[in-house]
């Protein structure tokens, strides 16, 4: 099992070539996609063709995790003869919200799938596990292992709180997890962990390895791996375009 970093940014990034949340996992031929935030179809495209993934999970509602579902859609429905489809799983109320904005009934229906709850999926080769976490209305993390398999990948999404990651951790597990905040001082209001709660969350949850992700470059991330391993005491690595690591 493989993990692709297809975009890390947070909801901006003043750099091209730097896509919001996005990540390819891949077993065999089995693959599916976590989060499309914006950015993310076409650094996807170059390393995989997007009509070939199995399903694409949504962590929450918040745009910069899912709104290549735009360009995405008009790809399978305009782009491809006949029309493609790739399964979706996200938050209930995505798809009404997505029919709202634009005015549109059905308009992600060439995506059918399910909502995303505190449940498992099977997609091919691979398991994934759902678990709510503190953030947006209906947010989650993910669970990520081969059918089978002992070592998976942790997806926190977009999390408030560290201590709601490691119920879904096993030890060995490799820990994605957002650390919005860096090496700053989190604000109360504003549900995102710092470095320092990753890491935290990596030693509770007794993972193999922790690559951070979603920092802003103002919240520096260079410092935030420094930080981070001082902490966890094992390896961690920052999330970059392209990153590619063997999970499992």
């Amino acid at each position: 099992m493989k993990l692709t970093v297809v975009g890390r940014a947070p909801a901006w990034t003043m750099r091209r070539d730097d896509p919001s949340s996005s990540y390819l996992v891949e077993d065999g031929t089995t693959a599916i996609v976590m989060d499309l935030g914006q950015g993310a179809l076409g650094a996807l495209a170059e390393v995989r063709k997007p009509e070939s993934v199995d399903a694409i999970f949504v962590s929450h509602l918040h745009p910069d995790h899912h709104a290549d579902l735009v360009a995405l859609r008009h790809y399978l429905r305009f782009g491809m003869k006949p029309p493609g489809s790739v399964r979706l799983h996200g938050p209930g109320e995505l798809r009404s919200r997505y029919d709202a904005f634009l005015g549109e009934a059905g308009f992600l229906d060439g995506l059918p799938g399910e909502d995303v709850t505190a449940s498992t999926f099977s997609i091919g080769s691979l398991i994934v596990q759902a678990r709510p976490v503190t953030h947006a209305l209906n947010s989650h993390a993910f669970r990520v292992t081969t059918d089978g398999g002992a070592n998976g990948l942790v997806y926190s999404g977009d999390c408030g709180q560290a201590a709601d990651l490691v119920p879904l951790m096993v030890a060995g597990d490799t820990l994605l997890c957002e650390a919005f905040w860096g090496t700053t001082v989190a604000e109360a209001n504003v549900q995102h962990l710092t470095a320092i709660d990753a890491a935290w969350a990596a030693r509770a949850g007794r993972a193999e390895r922790l690559i951070l992700t979603h920092i802003p470059d103002a919240h520096d991330p260079a410092g935030s791996a420094t930080a981070a391993a001082r902490s966890f005491g094992g390896e961690v690595l920052l999330a970059r375009p392209g990153l590619q690591v063997d999970i499992a």
